[in-house]
């Protein structure tokens, strides 16, 4: 199926990476900060999507989708991922590298499907 989300939309990707002997620290990190993050996050208008990943390998991403680079900068400000959330990153570890905010040119979407985490 085509798109339907907006010709202006963006990709914004975040992407840190850490010393793979710490995956459990920022597993961890990952879901507890999520606690805080989706609600501030879900408020945020122009949102379409969000996920938060983090692989043993070391590397962490979190990547959202937004109507426009407008709504996707206001993560720039928000104090839940600026300010706490960035702070337990660091203390699990994670470094980063600057966040890109892409257009997007083209996309796939599916049929909606359920918004619920996987099994741990």
């Amino acid at each position: 199926m085509t798109s339907t989300i907006p010709s202006n939309a963006v990709v914004r990707v975040s992407r840190g990476t850490f010393d793979p002997a710490r995956f459990d620290d920022v597993e961890r990190m990952t879901r507890e900060t999520g606690e805080f993050l989706i609600p501030a996050i879900s408020r945020l208008p122009g949102l379409l999507h969000y996920a938060a990943a983090a692989l043993p390998d070391g590397s962490i991403v979190h990547v959202s989708v937004w109507d426009t680079v407008e709504h996707a900068q206001q993560m720039s400000h928000l104090k839940e991922m600026i300010v706490d959330a960035r702070k337990a990153a660091e203390d699990a570890g994670v470094e980063f590298v600057p966040i890109v905010n892409y257009p997007i040119i083209w996309s796939i979407v599916t049929p909606a499907g359920d918004a619920t985490p996987p099994a741990s």
